[in-house]
């Protein structure tokens, strides 16, 4: 209501301004024939006069009518040029302010609830830098204030911030016209007041804190690097780039800037490939594929066929999948990278000065390299969680499994699971599929907590049915080990629960390698991750950090995605520096059936207050599915209200990592359902599941009144 009421005051004031043409004594004929009484008037009532001009000009400015310029020159005709400059300075400013606050009451909340993933970005740019950018809009008389007033109260920047940069910029374009209103008997036009060159003048004026932004960069850039006296930046260098990390993130930055013919050198202590080759991604996707087989022999009477008890030796299940392991490798090896023009070093980097890293060689010696940037790309490693006794009985994490798992003769016969986040539950399935006896346990309220609670819902079944005993809301106290049992004590409902074990694997979560590379020596600021700009710079502009060092998703598309900004900033940010992008970030949790998303979930609309629109499409009614016995999950499909714009899909089923892509390509570019639907998709296969999902929205969406008037027209049609 009370909106309502502002919005039909604004209404009244404007529609009483041209009701009355009020617009005709707002000209500067107008202005120059009535000069002499409202000069008689004010010397007879000066205090009076300046008054009610002032609280005119605040109405004309906050109901953003025309005539503020020509208020402006008769302020200066009226009182002098510093009487009239402080009059209209305030009045201005004032007037300013009602109509930005005026424009976040009533417009901002829509505004922000419709729009507010895409204007995330601006409302964090405002929050930096917004007082330079308006200050910067202030400066130029070209730009009309009225529509700068409406606009800013659509951000985020702060009324007192607003406030008082209108009442510094404007303050040359008010000097302006308030001197020229001094001389009015010679002004013959307004266009004669602000000549070309004064505009000029105005944009020059208007670059300069543009200019004063660089130079103080520059200022903070020299101060960072001045912080230690003894520092000497080289005067030549040896590389263009040095990468620490040979993961996902330190490969690809290294192919990128080998591409571009810089000088380059990786540093990698272990091995080529990171976590995802020898640890994660590689190894636990040749263990889940082997499982799976197990599983469908398990069940082959769903295909007609008889069902069997898998036989097979657990050796040679991991001795696959070394031999996967070992297939990719050639991908990421040392002789590759050395063949695209990367000069790889095997060793332990430390960052001496900004400049300089020092290599602790694996075969001996050490060797220093000075460089004109630096990227950290260190990677991130299990997390062990602090219960006591952990260390007496013994555990394996997702890094260490694969060599301790090839030493047994079968699986682990009482397999303890710690974590029920996507690490966690994959190789509980997988572990049981293949024989063991497996107790997840979380102490959140569910599984993939990140996901939807009806996907957490459906994971926790599937793994259920698999024979995996899920355990939420257990929290681990300690660990024991007596005589020849281990024994995880957990509490539940305040009552502490026995689980017994013969492997307790640790899954419950990974962090950043942040020592042992100099980072504290020289200042720079970890909380359990490197911290980074938009740019991916650290403290020092010449050092850049990417994967999961940084953050925040520690995915190695991701990585591998922020290589490509850390590059390119590292090698050409002098020119031209891009912000990373993540707008839309896929990711799946490979469990069966998988779970796939991009984009907003339900839980993270409604906890960010973006409204949203669901299209679901379920995957028993899939002709292929059925035909491949995988008929259970769904497509799930956020929009904008109204509108075929997506905001984000979750899928649950068969391949859904697969099928996930074809959404992130439409948002990545901004395509709508209407153009999935128009798409021809191969039939019969599981990617229709796409098309059917946005036919969803679209049956959903039909123009109902229309299609009853062409019933009628085909009715009549047929006579």
């Amino acid at each position: 209501m009370k909106k309502i009421i502002i919005i039909v005051l604004f209404v009244i004031g404007i529609a009483l301004f041209f009701s009355f043409d009020f617009g005709q004594y707002l000209t500067l004929d107008a202005l120059k024939a009535s000069h002499t009484r409202f000069a008689s008037l004010q010397a007879q009532s000066p205090w009076l006069v300046a008054a009610g001009f002032f609280v005119m000009y605040v109405v004309v400015t906050a109901l953003s009518l025309p005539g503020a310029t020509i208020m402006t020159l008769a302020g200066g005709a009226l009182f002098g040029l510093w009487t009239g400059i402080i009059l209209i300075s305030f009045a201005s400013s004032i007037g300013a302010t009602a109509a930005f606050l005026a424009s976040r009451y009533v417009l901002r909340e829509g505004v922000q609830r419709r729009f507010g993933d895409r204007l995330s970005a601006i409302n964090d740019g405002m929050e930096k830098e917004g007082a330079l950018y308006l200050f910067t809009l202030r400066l130029v008389p070209a730009f009309p204030f009225f529509l700068i007033n409406l606009l800013m109260g659509l951000t985020s920047i702060r009324t007192v911030t607003f406030y008082w940069v209108s009442q510094v910029g404007m303050l040359a374009g008010t000097l302006v016209y308030v001197n020229a209103g001094t001389q009015l008997a010679q002004i013959d036009s307004l266009s004669g007041i602000v000549s070309p060159g004064l505009l000029l003048s105005f944009a020059l004026l208007g670059v300069f804190p543009l200019i004063a932004k660089r130079v103080i960069q520059w200022t903070q850039k020299r101060r960072v690097y001045s912080r230690e006296n003894h520092w000497k930046r080289p005067s030549s260098f040896d590389r263009n780039l040095i990468v620490i990390g040979g993961g996902a993130a330190g490969l690809v930055t290294s192919y990128i800037a080998a591409a571009v013919k810089a000088k380059v050198t990786l540093i990698e202590a272990h091995k080529m490939g990171g976590d995802c080759l020898n640890y994660g991604c590689v190894p636990s996707k040749a263990l889940i594929k082997s499982a799976k087989l197990a599983h469908q022999m398990a069940t082959a009477d769903r295909y007609g066929l008889t069902r069997v008890s898998p036989h097979f030796s657990f050796k040679a299940v991991m001795t696959r999948i070394h031999e996967v392991i070992r297939a990719v490798e050639p991908h990421d090896s040392i002789e590759r990278y050395t063949k695209l023009g990367v000069e790889v070093l095997q060793g332990y980097a430390k960052v001496i000065d900004p400049w300089t890293v020092e290599i602790a060689l694996n075969e001996g010696g050490t060797r220093r390299l000075t460089t004109r940037s630096i990227v950290i790309a260190t990677g991130a490693q299990p997390l062990i969680p602090p219960l006591p006794g952990i260390e007496e009985v013994g555990y394996v994490t997702s890094d260490t499994l694969w060599d301790e798992f090839s030493k047994l003769d079968a699986a682990p016969q009482r397999l303890l699971v710690l974590g029920g986040g996507p690490i966690g539950c994959e190789l509980a399935q997988s572990f049981a599929r293949l024989g063991s006896q497996v107790v997840l346990v979380e102490s959140g309220e569910r599984i993939l907590i990140r996901e939807d609670e009806e996907v957490s819902a459906l994971a926790r079944v599937a793994l259920e049915t698999d024979g995996v005993t899920v355990l939420i809301n257990h929290k681990g106290l300690r660990c024991e080990k007596t005589n020849n049992s281990k024994i995880l004590v957990v509490e539940h409902n305040r009552v502490e629960q026995r689980l017994e074990f013969d492997v307790l694997l640790c899954a419950v979560g990974r962090v950043p390698r942040l020592t042992g590379y100099g980072l504290e020596e020289l200042g720079i600021q970890t909380q359990r991750t490197v911290i980074t700009n938009e740019f991916l710079e650290t403290l020092y502009p010449n050092i850049f950090a990417a994967g999961d060092v940084v953050g925040p998703y520690q995915l190695t598309h991701i990585a591998a995605h922020q290589a490509w900004y850390a590059a390119v900033n590292a090698l050409f940010g002098e020119f031209k520096k891009f912000k990373v992008d993540y707008s839309v970030v896929p990711w799946a949790t490979f469990i069966d059936p998988e779970v796939a998303r991009v984009g907003l979930n339900e839980q993270e609309a409604k906890a960010k207050k973006i409204p949203y629109e669901i299209t679901r499409y379920e995957l028993n009614d899939l002709d292929r599915a059925i035909a491949d016995s995988v008929a259970h999950g769904f497509v799930k499909v956020l929009t904008v209200p109204g509108k075929d714009r997506i905001l984000g899909v979750t899928i649950v089923g068969e391949h859904a990592g697969d099928l996930l892509a074809e959404f992130v390509l439409a948002m990545r570019h901004g395509l709508g359902l209407n153009k999935i639907l128009g798409t021809i998709h191969t039939y019969p296969t599981l990617a229709e599941a796409n098309k059917y999902a946005a036919g969803e929205w679209k049956r959903a969406h039909a123009p109902q009144r229309l299609l009853v008037w062409i019933e009628r027209y085909h009715a009549w049609k047929r006579g």
